[in-house]
């Protein structure tokens, strides 16, 4: 990645460094704002879902919980789509559908937690810990001059074996291969935090036009949310195992 030489092309298209430079700040203003607010709607589908136990079972427990997964499956496969999409509509109909997906799919198991005061304060507990760590590896890639691009065949590759592990342990049920699993899945997805913030930013020098740009906001605060619940998740799992939760 050649940052200096991506910047000075934008500026060959009538844009100085300076302007590049806030028009790059406040498209990732814009990443993060749409990533926090898709958070936050997650979290208000959880508490709502958390409070109607019938629909908790209909929607997130019984046969219904694979259509969602399936959303989440496949808008994740598609997120790309949102980047060529013309119309913003689309963009934000993938995005917020992908949310609303997955608060359902984790809606059970935060509910679970929720039952209790310590469990109430796992959650907390895991929400401020996956947003500091979030903070920290998305600033450390905002800021890096070290080409993050290089890891990503080797973030790729170890994905794919912590998921096939977490197939593997569906059947040992093993408490503590799944705290191995999930501190491996934490601190891979802090890297590919710093990496994807890289590549958003990247991405930037590379748009002319304000549509394609807030289009790419959009597809940035996707993959940035993906990587956020993830790692929420994994850190609520790990927070129960060693209170001895599961």
């Amino acid at each position: 990645m050649e940052p200096m030489r991506n910047s000075s092309m934008a500026a060959g298209y009538g844009a100085t460094r300076a302007e590049v430079d806030a028009g790059l700040r406040s498209y990732m203003l814009k990443v993060y704002n749409t990533m926090a607010l898709g958070v936050a709607a997650t979290g208000l589908v959880v508490l709502f879902l958390a409070s109607q136990p019938e629909l908790l079972v209909t929607l997130a427990v019984g046969p219904m919980k694979w259509v969602f997964f399936a959303i989440v499956l496949g808008l994740g496969f598609m997120s790309q789509k949102i980047v060529t999409a013309k119309n913003p509509i689309v963009a934000h109909l993938m995005y917020w559908s992908y949310v609303i997906a997955w608060g359902i799919m984790i809606a059970p198991m935060v509910a679970f937690f929720l039952k209790t005061t310590a469990g109430t304060m796992d959650v907390a507990r895991a929400f401020f810990i996956t947003s500091a760590m979030f903070a920290g590896a998305s600033l450390y890639g905002y800021t890096t001059k070290k080409d993050l691009s290089r890891f990503g065949r080797f973030f790729l590759m170890a994905s794919i074996g912590l998921l096939v592990a977490m197939l593997a342990n569906l059947f040992f049920a093993s408490t503590g291969f799944s705290l191995l699993i999930s501190i491996a899945v934490v601190l891979l997805f802090a890297g590919i935090t710093a990496y994807e913030t890289q590549m958003i930013k990247e991405m930037y020098t590379q748009a002319y036009g304000d549509g394609v740009v807030s289009r790419m906001a959009i597809f940035g605060a996707f993959i940035l949310y993906g990587t956020f619940i993830t790692m929420f998740i994994h850190i609520l799992n790990i927070l129960a195992i060693l209170r001895g939760e599961e």
